[in-house]
């Protein structure tokens, strides 16, 4: 009898086992088909910034040729709100089917060291689709400042300490990064003005109320080619800007290893198959390799940074690990 039970309770537990065993090969089944036939309907792309900026730009840009790659239109929608986090919170939160995306930047990597209780975790909540372009800052002093170079620019600060300001598009904005991490490496004290956008923090820096700014490539580019208003010194990145080759970087010109760059991404809700991210990745790729699509970037002063799903995955921790040090050695909180 006790045999019996033993042998009733072998064959329960292998049923229980084998149901949950065909349960998870119907659940792939299942995710296998939905990949296979994705996608079937419009795809939202969402911006978590009002219509015009940057994200705005290069979101359509792209969007255009994926849509044609994948056979169904990526619609933007334009969802604006403390500093994009609204949108970020609302994109980890939707349904993880390949049809809601968020374009991103430097800044969902950044934004849970500013914001209190910002809602979701970079490098959990979502599925990274891949990279879109990287874009630097250009460093500009008003014509006033008796600096030509980036050497002569800390000189000059350290020779009058906390004399020296600079303007930023708010606080925790690439522009105000790319200053911190600046004064950081040089050693130097400057003063930060934060602005609401970079229309008035340049009108700001013409005018001779601000010393200097790091400015964005896609905002201060009509400044720099003119060269009457501000001087520009150099460019954040590692390598010289296409659009203005003819300035040094920062890390040639007197600050070695210094890099600001702003990445542009595309993501999707943690979970999403990964037959669908490696689709959407391939159709981000094509995109970024038509040179129509190189040529628009550039304009915006970006450029095209195509990677696998997993390198973006990278790409966004290290953003996290290298901004959030800045943050915290800086002490800024977002206003």
């Amino acid at each position: 009898m006790v045999r019996d039970r033993e042998e009733i309770g072998r064959q329960g537990g292998m049923s229980v086992a084998f149901r949950l065993i065909v349960a998870a090969v119907l659940a792939l089944g299942a995710i296998a088909a939905q990949a296979a036939d994705y996608p079937t309907r419009p795809i939202t792309l969402v911006v978590p910034y009002a219509a015009g900026g940057g994200n705005d730009v290069i979101a359509r840009i792209v969007a255009e040729k994926m849509s044609a790659s994948l056979g169904q239109s990526v619609v933007i929608e334009n969802r604006g709100g403390a500093g994009g986090t609204i949108a970020t919170r609302q994109v980890a939160k939707s349904e993880p089917d390949g049809y809601t995306l968020l374009i991103a930047t430097s800044s969902l990597a950044i934004n849970p060291s500013l914001y209190p209780n910002v809602g979701y975790d970079p490098r959990k909540d979502f599925a990274p689709i891949g990279l879109i372009a990287s874009g630097a800052n250009v460093v500009m002093v008003n014509t006033t400042v008796p600096v030509k170079s980036i050497a002569e620019l800390i000189a000059l600060a350290k020779q009058k300490p906390g004399e020296l300001n600079f303007a930023s598009t708010g606080t925790g904005s690439s522009v105000h990064l790319a200053a911190e991490l600046f004064a950081g490496m040089a050693g130097i004290k400057i003063n930060h003005v934060p602005y609401k956008g970079s229309g008035p923090a340049l009108n700001d820096l013409v005018g001779g109320h601000v010393t200097m700014m790091f400015g964005t490539m896609a905002s201060s580019a009509g400044l720099v080619k003119d060269g009457a208003k501000v001087r520009a010194l150099a460019v954040t990145g590692l390598k010289r800007s296409a659009l203005f080759p003819e300035l040094p970087t920062v890390a040639e010109s007197g600050l070695p290893g210094y890099e600001s760059v702003l990445h542009y991404g595309i993501v999707a809700a943690a979970g999403t198959p990964r037959p669908i991210v490696d689709r959407l990745n391939a159709a981000l790729n094509a995109a970024l390799a038509n040179e129509d699509v190189k040529q628009r970037l550039a304009v915006e002063g970006a450029e095209a940074l195509p990677t696998s799903s997993d390198e973006y995955a990278a790409d966004i921790a290290a953003e996290e690990t290298k901004w959030s040090e800045i943050i915290r050695k800086s002490g800024m909180k977002a206003e």
